[in-house]
């Protein structure tokens, strides 16, 4: 056993969740103290988790094994580098989540459930992280689906809500296999469930390939990845904010996780073959660009932001695909940036989309509506929740100087500076995923200049928008947290790489940190500042500096602001009707994508004075996902078909089952003899 701080630290993390799950109901009569022991218990949780990440990058992990388990196969924990910056992610969102909580969850009637099931689900994730043996994975891995299962379903008193909860364990469940069946391939190949013996493991080129694919659509399924992401648009509007944000913050993550850490880390980068990366990277390019294309068109705040979610985790692979391809090719050293890129934006994402769902859930619990149509005008009534939220807005479109725009600059570096690859595919897909990736950026950030205009600017379009009122002291606290780590991790990118870069030396046995920082803290360098470089600070400096001037060339001091009505065509009252709603800002988008959106389109006007004056117009537009439409709901009809089939036979009286048997008999006879 090799303690260490970093372990230690974990512990104490998982032991302060599985106390929360176990405290918590003993007040069910007292609402306040329930809330405040779970805010607190996983605060705690969120502080140690991020002690432990940051404690195992910068001086190692350790290992441990508990006598848990199967009575053959105790728990083995581990936590290396890999592990070491998950567990950062976890506890960087979980720590602001419990202090959002105790805000968000104070007019919660059933606060009990959430107060077990919350624990439970924050300590699957963790132990997922910290898991050294396949069986320990898998029961951790179990619990993180199932307790997220029940706050899915948290509300249950809707049909909605027990529809998305169904599908989202069917899928769960189904990627469990997937996993499990990876696990038997590598069992098969080293003769034991630990990692490391896996890690020393030969496998056939055959092999592996088997291993990597069932772990690709295991994970795949999990992260919610093109076209395997049916169940997120679902579950994550329908379970609490504070939830949500966890869900998409860190749970896709810790499925990120489970992919690298079967194929980077247990079969290994010597074990890449040249079509595994082209996959990755095909998988990322249509998930971010088909996930932005999705999220456009809603307007349900909270099913735009899982669909951006899915978006991101395009992102994410295609760091990933690019960092196979490369360490495939012979290229470590540009390996290595790919993988930093894809990790970068993984803690950057679990911030800025917890930050979304956190000021999606302020929006709710005041207005008591996901429906952007039926918003507007916050901005005047929920100032701090309009300005984080804003900081949210801008990371999530990858502008400067806020964390998004680093993670995806670095991914376009290494795009740029990958080298003619081998085949004819492999130097086409690598442009072509730079091309999708630049794509997916820019639409992300027309998808947030309509969310943030259409839910925070203009009007109230309806009385709950206009008797909204701003959150209290702890949700926006919660809030500020993500918005100042995005802030920093934009403007200080050069101090964090390089503890980040523990993880591609231990992967790939590569270093970036000399080159990164060579520079200083003020610079940002890839691999060679020859090629390209990168200052947050400088960039944020001028930034100030030219808003700063044309401030104050357009307000001058002493001058007198003219203020007048807005022209409204001869109109001499101006209302809401009169601006864009979310239907209205993407329609140019919803024609020029009409192949891929197939939208549902009805308009009627209604004369009922005379045929040639319209009194009202309605029109109806509705866009469905198309890979629902014409994957998962055929194959469930089918399903469906099958099932009726079987049911039909299982309701034969005794003179068909007797038949059967005598049909059985004679085929037996007629093979055997």
């Amino acid at each position: 056993m090799n303690y260490t701080l970093s372990l230690c630290f974990a512990l104490v993390a998982c032991g302060s969740v599985l106390l929360a799950a176990m405290l918590t109901p003993c007040w069910q009569q007292k609402s306040n103290i329930q809330r405040a022991v779970l805010s607190l218990l996983l605060g705690m949780a969120g502080l140690f988790a991020c002690a432990a990440g940051l404690t195992g990058l910068a001086s190692g992990g350790g290992s441990m094994v508990l006598p848990l388990g199967l009575p053959w196969l105790p728990m083995h924990l581990r936590l290396d580098a890999l592990g070491s910056f998950f567990m950062l992610v976890i506890g960087s969102l979980v720590l602001p989540v419990a202090v959002y909580s105790q805000g968000y969850l104070r007019h919660e009637k059933r606060l009990t459930p959430l107060a077990v099931f919350l624990p439970l689900f924050v300590l699957g994730m963790m132990g997922v992280v910290l898991s050294d043996d396949a069986f320990a994975f898998m029961l951790f891995w179990e619990l993180m689906s199932v307790s997220s299962y029940f706050l899915v379903t948290h509300e249950h008193q809707h049909p909605e809500n027990r529809k998305a909860g169904f599908i989202y364990l069917l899928m769960a469940h189904m990627a469990g296999l997937l996993i499990m069946g990876s696990f038997a391939v590598l069992y098969t190949a080293s003769g034991s469930f630990e990692f490391s013996a896996m890690r020393d493991a030969e496998l056939s080129p055959l092999w592996a390939s088997a291993a990597f694919l069932l772990a690709g659509f295991g994970f795949g399924i999990k992260a919610g990845v093109v076209p395997m992401h049916g169940w997120l648009p679902d579950a994550h509007p329908v379970a609490p904010s504070n939830v949500s944000a966890l869900m998409s913050g860190i749970m896709l993550k810790v499925a990120v996780f489970g992919f690298i850490r079967v194929t980077w880390g247990l079969m290994g980068s010597g074990d890449f073959q040249w079509w595994w990366g082209a996959l990755v990277l095909a998988a990322g390019s249509s998930s971010a660009v088909t996930g932005v294309l999705m999220a456009l068109q809603q307007h349900d705040l909270k099913r735009l932001l899982a669909y951006h979610s899915i978006e991101n985790i395009g992102i994410i692979l295609i760091g990933l695909g690019l960092g196979m391809l490369l360490a495939q090719a012979g290229h470590p050293m540009l390996a290595a940036l790919g993988l930093i890129a894809a990790l970068y934006h993984t803690i950057n994402h679990a911030l800025f989309k917890g930050l979304l769902f956190m000021g999606a859930g302020a929006v709710l619990h005041s207005t008591g509506s996901r429906n952007m149509e039926a918003m507007g005008g916050l901005i005047h009534r929920m100032p701090w929740t309009a300005a984080l939220f804003l900081i949210a807005c801008i990371s999530i479109s990858a502008l400067p100087p806020f964390n998004g725009f680093v993670s995806e600059w670095l991914t376009f570096q290494t795009a740029l500076m990958a080298p003619q690859l081998n085949g004819t595919l492999l130097t086409v897909i690598v442009p072509f995923s730079a091309a999708m990736l630049a794509l997916a950026g820019a639409l992300a950030a027309t998808c947030f200049v309509k969310v943030f205009g259409v839910v925070f600017l203009g009007h109230a379009r309806s009385d709950i928008a206009e008797n909204a009122k701003e959150v209290d002291g702890w949700m926006k606290l919660g809030m500020a947290i993500p918005a100042l780590l995005c802030l920093l991790l934009g403007v200080l990118p050069a101090l964090f790489i390089p503890v980040l870069d523990q993880v591609p030396q231990a992967l790939l046995h590569t270093s970036l940190f000399t080159d990164t920082a060579s520079q200083n803290w003020l610079w940002l360098t890839p691999v060679d500042a020859e090629h390209a470089s990168y200052s947050a600070p400088i960039a944020l400096l001028g930034m100030l500096i030219l808003g700063g001037l044309a401030f104050w060339w357009l307000h001058p001091k002493g001058a007198i602001l003219r203020r007048s009505k807005m022209w409204s065509c001869g109109n001499p009252h101006t209302h809401a009707r009169m601006q864009y709603n979310a239907t209205g800002f993407s329609q140019p988008l919803r024609r020029i994508f009409a192949g891929m959106y197939q939208p549902d389109e009805h308009g009627h006007a209604e004369r009922h004075q005379h045929k040639l004056l319209t009194t009202r117009v309605k029109y109806v537009v509705h866009v469905g996902d198309m890979v629902v439409k014409h994957l998962y709901q055929p194959v469930g009809q089918v399903t469906l078909w099958i099932a009726k089939a079987i049911r039909r036979e299982h309701q034969r009286d005794i003179h068909a089952y007797l038949a059967y048997t005598f049909a059985t008999v004679l085929l037996l006879l007629a093979l055997f003899t």
